[in-house]
């Protein structure tokens, strides 16, 4: 066989092979489409101007900050429509100031969508939070969830003198708490607040038992209002075991 025709022969068995694969994808996707047609047809039936509504403009007043857990959707849990919450999620619901892709979210969700209202949501049972709380090796990952493990020392004293059995709960609701403050510090707020931008962030938990949704005492809207409302939050939970 000459160099031309090996060469031309992998050809076609390397794109046999790809086309193969892409038939196999397609085969396995066919559930999701005929999901979304089932439900394009059943919201139209329901209500006949609700993508043409929903196309011509996005108005969200609230930026939801959650966790990637496939079990807690934004919109679900709220009983908001789409269209009316704009959403980021990431594993453990976590905001540092290093994080361009959640920063640059909260910046187009204040200055352009002008959203009123910043959730940042936790739930409990949190697998990134258990992993920080229990020392787990999890891969890459360990390195984001090295935020988590700061919320537990700086919170060591609440901790210890929680339950056992209560630790897990107890700091998926800290870090809530953490990420409240972090977003409060963060320029986008600070900048949103010196030109006189009424933008409030709140912490928020989600039960994955009962689907309901639990203030954690927590708003901040404005610069002078960070301390106390943090100090408040905290003052619920007993350093005394």
């Amino acid at each position: 066989m000459s160099v031309t025709s090996w060469f031309l022969a992998s050809f076609i068995i390397r794109h046999t092979l790809i086309d193969k694969n892409l038939i196999i994808i397609m085969h396995v996707l066919d559930p999701l489409f005929e999901q979304n047609r089932i439900w394009s047809k059943k919201t139209q039936a329901e209500n006949p101007e609700f993508f043409g509504e929903l196309a011509k403009l996005q108005e969200p007043e609230y930026l939801w900050i959650g966790c990637s857990d496939s079990r807690v959707p934004a919109n679900q849990i709220m009983g908001l429509q789409p269209g009316e919450v704009f959403v980021h999620r990431n594993i453990a619901n976590v905001v540092v100031h290093s994080d361009l892709n959640c920063l640059s979210v909260v910046q187009y969700a204040v200055q352009v969508l002008r959203v009123k209202h910043i959730l940042v949501v936790g739930h409990y049972g949190c697998g990134g939070v258990r992993a920080a709380l229990n020392d787990l090796r999890v891969g890459l990952v360990d390195n984001w969830l090295r935020h988590i493990h700061d919320v537990k020392q700086k919170h060591q004293a609440i901790m210890d003198a929680t339950a056992p059995e209560d630790r897990l709960d107890r700091l998926c609701e800290l870090n809530v708490i953490e990420q409240v403050l972090n977003l409060a510090q963060s320029t986008v707020i600070y900048d949103a607040w010196a030109r006189g931008q009424e933008v409030s962030v709140h912490g928020l938990i989600y039960g994955l038992q009962d689907g309901i949704v639990r203030n954690l005492n927590i708003s901040i809207h404005s610069l002078n209002a960070i301390c106390p409302a943090y100090n408040q939050a905290l003052s619920s939970y007993s350093t005394q075991a």
